[in-house]
């Protein structure tokens, strides 16, 4: 392919239609690209080890509502299988884990999920992954810090010994309850993410630390008891599954939510020191540490008490209260409390990182991706999300919106997975230019150095000057005869490439359809049964028939060299990623009407801002795609023309 043609493969100004804009996709980032794309990106500090990452990702996953969930799950869906149950939604977890570590080696960028699709998917999943994530981490940190005062009222012995200026209110007429503590605990937070990633960090890993010494004591001294009580929670005559084994599948996809959180290492990603060895690490660590305790806690409580007998709202407190031990209310609650706190800071952290992403992207105003050149964190985004935050949890009861940050997670589980099927099947094999190159791609230098890589095939070296002229006429016809099949060898093998990737492209394509329809018709229970399973086949069988296909294709070669070598490779490709899709559709599925109504409207208006601002405003609107095998060459001509 000559230079000249290159520009027909772009989607610049003639192709700026619609369509176009959702499946233009960016490149990896790099320092090279950073140094030529016309502007200079601004980089957030690389200071953060694989302590900091797992205490991170430990404190963002656990939160308090382990303390409430083991007595409503054990009560009402799995009995004294709730560990099975824990353990089922832990491997699970597992499969969008070995996603992101993937991912996150080959593309160390701020971002997570909406980086990702970005690079393999297009700006249009990108765009709804990364709004649907903001709605996330801005409900879930308001819901989180409004938790915390009830709990906080038990060090004072209830709400009403609140001090008045921490205490709820009510507005007459208004019918708001105002929540002051909430609000406060949102901007300390924010104020402590300002200072900088390492001093945010430090405080992360201690109220983790506190948080998991909870936990233990729930372990060891429960422990203790049950096994002087002879662990009379399971010697029940219904058995360990009295509500069989689809109650304890239902307790899983409920726990299942209690491992989200561990998704939040990622967008760390840009300030870890060594995030192809560290990040991988990180995430299996801190996803290994929540499974282990989720399971021992539940194994305990569960002993103590049988299940019908623990109170849904303290099942821990009134299971050791059961035993003498009321002053243990006071541990617990601390555990609660720093649980709490890390999750509020997991919700406040990545938000601003999210924001930072898009707008270099140009996908938000440029003035999100601003970084102090004092504290190298995302400020002014940070001071602004706090501020929203705050302000929502002051004013709102966010509890009836809880179920909405459920989506952004599940959506970028998803689309990781697909990511990776993608980077393993057709990874992008055309580079995003900048205006500021688009100028080389027609320059003598340019066409001189890929034409002599043409000739170079036509006029190999080794050639003696003592060959008489008959033999050198001789070696020429074979050269020229040798060259034209190459050529045509050539020109076989990119036809197979390009079969071989159109093949792939259309079977991860319906992946998702059979997926989705299958997902959909084993959820929905107001139709008939015969159309249900008439559904259920038609989705499976697409579903299987496209993953045999997957299975039976070569992956392909370029992914070895796709963004930054020498991390994390997920394994069991395509099975594993096919099996996070189908997991994470059907809790999806499963959110119920009211929630995706909800969630209908933020999506809405999403579509409206990327309609009327992202699309015309993206960093890739005039952007010339290029092969990936003449972007090497063009940034190198760059670099000469510029020495």
């Amino acid at each position: 392919m000559g230079v000249a043609d290159m520009q027909s493969n772009g989607n610049g100004n003639e192709g700026f239609s619609f369509r176009s804009c959702v499946f233009r996709r960016k490149q990896v980032d790099s320092l090279r690209v950073s140094s030529h794309s016309g502007g200079q990106t601004q980089q957030l500090a690389k200071i953060l080890s694989v302590v900091d990452i797992i205490a991170i990702g430990v404190g963002a996953t656990i939160g308090a509502g382990v303390y409430i969930l083991v007595g409503t799950v054990a009560r009402e869906q799995t009995g004294p299988a709730l560990t099975v149950s824990f353990f089922i939604a832990g491997i699970a977890a597992a499969l969008s884990a070995f996603c992101y570590a993937e991912l996150v080696c080959r593309c160390p960028s701020a971002g997570s999920a909406y980086h990702y699709a970005y690079i393999c998917i297009g700006e249009g999943a990108a765009w709804l992954v990364g709004w649907a994530l903001i709605l996330e981490y801005t409900i879930g940190g308001s819901a989180i810090a409004r938790g915390l005062t009830p709990n906080l009222a038990l060090f004072f012995g209830g709400q009403d010994n609140l001090p008045s200026y921490l205490a709820r209110h009510s507005i007459p007429g208004l019918g708001i309850v105002v929540d002051p503590c909430a609000a406060v605990l949102i901007l300390v937070v924010t104020l402590l993410l300002c200072i900088g990633i390492k001093e945010s960090s430090f405080a992360q890993t201690v109220v983790t630390t506190v948080n998991v010494f909870g936990m233990l004591f729930i372990i060891i001294v429960g422990g203790y008891l049950a096994f002087k009580t002879e662990w009379i929670g399971y010697e029940l005559p219904s058995g360990y599954f009295p509500f069989g084994v689809n109650g304890m599948l239902a307790g899983s996809a409920v726990v299942f939510f209690s491992f989200i959180g561990f998704d939040v290492v990622a967008s760390t990603a840009e300030e870890v020191k060594n995030p192809q060895r560290d990040l991988p690490l990180g995430i299996g660590v801190a996803l290994s540490i929540c499974c282990i305790l989720y399971m021992l806690v539940s194994v305990v409580i569960v002993g103590l008490v049988p299940y019908y007998a623990l109170d849904p709202d303290t099942p821990i407190s009134s299971a050791f209260a059961s035993h003498g031990m009321q002053w243990a209310v006071y541990i617990i609650t601390t555990g609660a409390v720093t649980a709490l706190c890390a999750s509020l800071m997991g919700s406040l952290l990545p938000q601003p990182r999210m924001f930072m992403a898009m707008a270099r992207d140009g996908l938000l105003p440029s003035f999100f991706s601003d970084i102090s050149a004092r504290t190298q964190v995302p400020v002014k985004s940070t001071v602004i999300i706090g501020i929203l935050a705050a302000a929502l949890a002051f004013f709102m009861d966010v509890s009836q919106l809880a179920g909405m940050v459920s989506v952004g997670t599940l959506l970028a589980f998803t689309s990781v997975a697909v990511s990776v099927l993608v980077l393993r099947y057709v990874p992008p094999n055309e580079v995003p230019l900048q205006p500021s190159l688009q100028q080389l791609i027609n320059s003598p230098s340019l066409q001189f150095n890929i034409d002599s890589q043409e000739i170079a095939y036509q006029n190999p070296k080794g050639s003696h000057s003592n060959y008489d002229l008959s033999q050198h006429l001789l070696d020429n016809i074979g050269t020229s005869i040798g060259c034209m099949l190459l050529r045509k060898h050539m020109a076989q093998g990119e036809q197979n490439e390009q079969k071989r990737r159109k093949i792939a492209a259309w079977n991860i394509a319906l992946v998702c359809v059979g997926v989705f329809v299958l997902a959909s018709a084993a959820s929905v229970e107001n139709i008939p049964s015969i159309l249900r399973f008439t559904l259920c086949t038609v989705g499976g069988a697409i579903l299987l028939c496209s993953l045999i296909v997957l299975a039976c294709l070569a992956q392909d070669n370029a992914r070895h060299s796709f963004g930054h070598s020498g991390g994390f490779v997920c394994p069991f490709v395509p099975f594993l990623p096919v099996a996070c899709i189908l997991v994470n559709t059907y809790l999806l599925v499963n959110l119920g009407a009211g929630t995706w109504f909800r969630v209908s409207i933020w999506l809405l208006i999403g579509a409206l801002v990327y309609l009327f601002y992202g699309r015309t405003h993206s960093s890739l609107k005039n952007a010339v795609y290029v092969p990936t095998a003449h972007a090497d060459e063009i940034y190198r001509t760059s670099s000469d023309l510029l020495a």
